[in-house]
């Protein structure tokens, strides 16, 4: 379903003009228009969900294929190093806009930027690392 009042959705179902480079019944897939690097794209479903944990199983199924088919052509084309796949999930994960996305960012051997989707690594203690495994153990 559309939500009329989401940028993305409009993005996506071609109410508002963008630099697509693939299209099918669930996705379109749009250079990102203020990219992190040259090729910089986006994964957009068709149906509107605020983020991964509220998309039909279905819809996931096919997005990772749809990645990886996105990716290898990147590395083909534009013969980037390696590619990163990214898909934030609310505000506090870096979520800007509430429309799942995945975003595609091919990675250049001479990124200016090496920062994209970096983190600072942290330690914990063996028993906070013991309670973390007993809560999220599935």
């Amino acid at each position: 379903m559309k939500d009329n009042n989401c940028i993305f959705c409009k993005l996506a179902n071609g109410d508002i003009p963008t630099n697509s480079i693939f299209e099918d019944n669930d996705f379109k897939v749009i250079l990102d228009a203020d990219p992190a690097t040259k090729g910089h794209a986006l994964i957009l479903p068709k149906d509107h969900f605020a983020n991964l944990l509220e998309a039909d199983d279905d819809v996931l199924e096919k997005a990772l294929p749809l990645a990886k088919k996105v990716a290898n052509k990147m590395k083909a084309e534009l013969g980037c190093a390696g590619v990163n796949i990214v898909q934030n999930n609310g505000e506090a994960a870096g979520q800007t806009v509430h429309h799942l996305h995945i975003h595609i960012i091919p990675r250049y051997e001479d990124d200016p930027d090496k920062t994209i989707c970096g983190w600072s690594h942290q330690s914990f203690t063996e028993e906070e690392t013991a309670e973390v495994v007993k809560k999220l153990s599935l």
